[in-house]
């Protein structure tokens, strides 16, 4: 599994496992031995990757290392997913509600920012609903429950196909856990520009699905077990908020953002359209993904309202 230069892995023990997590070597981005009290006094960013056929916290790797010198970083592998745990279940929304907040619980013991990616962006606002304590600000790519505003994803002709049993064995081995498998689905689902989808890319997505029982988390998700209508909860969000969404994401396009932005314009006040991009902008274009975040980082936190009180 790839991890960049500089970063080492750790892991934690959730309700459902271990997870693993990627973090920032101190020695090597402030430039000599840091002390454990002092590493946790920097702010920290908590990077959570988004659901297909071998997702994992690879999908940040090319933005995250660009904030280490700053910040303490931390990209969990989520349950299911990557180098965690991947028991034997069918997953539903609740196991992803509960191990995030176990997560931060035990990782986190300051505010941190939230840099999440798609329905797992969708999770993280039901996680500051639940717990506005955890959180300064949210910077979320593509947020979606993936039945919003009454669509129902579970009754598509895939879910569908993909409920039925040994079926939906089969169609993981042979469709999804493949090389090319894989580059189907980041052609067709994640990228604008098929010509930026590189070996590397290719690789880190198979490793991950090819983890022994990985077929069961992306099986939940193709299903449409973990889908939900956020446009229910997010009127009820208080943290400063910015949408990042690619105008080429297929099946949540810009126009469901811009509906769910609507309903909190109190929280979410940023929202920022990219032309051309698909469903990752952090594997797409990371550069702009990088230069969006540093914006972010200071405007939500001028304007929140904990900065205006002080």
């Amino acid at each position: 599994m790839f991890i960049p230069p500089g970063f080492d892995q750790g892991s934690i023990v959730t309700s459902l496992g271990r997870m693993v997590y990627y973090t920032n070597r101190p020695e090597f981005w402030q430039g000599g031995p840091s002390e454990t009290g002092d590493r946790l006094t920097q702010p920290t960013l908590l990077f959570l990757h988004g659901f297909g056929g071998g997702s994992s916290a690879y999908e940040w790797s090319k933005v995250y290392p660009a904030f280490a010198s700053d910040y303490r970083i931390l990209a969990p592998d989520l349950i299911g997913w990557g180098r965690s745990e991947h028991p034997e279940r069918n997953y539903q929304i609740e196991d992803y509600l509960s191990t995030l907040t176990e997560f931060i619980q035990q990782t986190c013991p300051e505010p941190v920012v939230a840099i999440a990616s798609s329905l797992t962006a969708a999770f993280t606002i039901r996680v500051a609903i639940a717990h506005p304590e955890f959180f300064k600000s949210l910077i979320l790519t593509t947020p979606s429950g993936l039945s919003d505003f009454g669509e129902n994803y579970s009754s598509s002709f895939f879910a569908q196909l993909v409920k039925t049993p040994f079926l939906d064995q089969l169609l993981y081995r042979t469709g999804i856990a493949t090389e090319g498998g894989i580059r189907g689905f980041l052609q067709s689902r994640q990228f604008a520009n098929p010509d930026l989808i590189y070996p590397e890319i290719v690789q880190a997505y198979l490793q991950s699905a090819l983890e022994p029982n990985g077929e069961y988390a992306a099986l939940s998700f193709v299903r449409g077990d973990l889908c939900f209508d956020l446009s229910r909860d997010i009127p009820q969000l208080t943290t400063p908020t910015a949408f990042i969404w690619g105008r080429q994401s297929q099946f949540t396009g810009p126009e469901l953002g811009k509906r769910l932005a609507s309903l909190n314009p109190s929280a979410i006040r940023e929202f920022i359209q990219l032309e051309m991009v698909g469903l990752t902008p952090q594997l797409e274009v990371p550069a702009v993904t990088i230069g969006l975040i540093r914006r972010f980082l200071v405007e939500l936190t001028e304007r929140s309202p904990e900065s205006a009180q002080s």
